[in-house]
């Protein structure tokens, strides 16, 4: 087991199945609310599920009506467990505090190289800390 320092962003804790992009998404436009589903046909994930995953991404990009979606998944319960930024920006992070979605960034490792989707990971946003089960 191997775990890597992080910053905080949005406290809480989950464990679960890491979903892993090289790429920021979109949550409005990129994301079906209702389902969780990737639906943006030119990214690496469309057609895989972000429910229940531990959302492993560069940050986001596009409209800050993203984070009011991050809230609509939360409700709606399609919401990912947990998100893991390389770098945290305002929509992704006031969407995760709104809907208390653990979320952390600024990772002390290469998270890229060291997990890949399917494996499984834990996120503390109460300690800082993503500990690779």
């Amino acid at each position: 087991m191997e775990t890597l320092k992080c910053r905080i962003i949005s406290r809480g804790q989950a464990k679960g199945e890491a979903l892993v992009s090289s790429h920021p998404i979109s949550f409005l436009g990129g994301l079906d609310p209702l389902t969780g589903l990737v639906i943006d046909s030119k990214h690496e994930l469309n057609g895989k599920n972000i429910k229940d995953k531990i959302l492993i991404i560069p940050g986001g990009k596009g409209s800050t009506v993203g984070s009011y979606v991050i809230f609509q998944m939360a409700k709606s319960k399609t919401a990912p467990k947990a998100i893991v930024c390389l770098k945290a920006e305002p929509i992704i992070a006031t969407g995760a505090i709104m809907a208390e979605i653990p979320m952390v960034d600024q990772i002390d490792g290469d998270i890229m190289s060291l997990v890949s989707s399917g494996m499984e990971i834990e996120v503390d946003a109460e300690k800082g800390e993503i500990k690779i089960l």
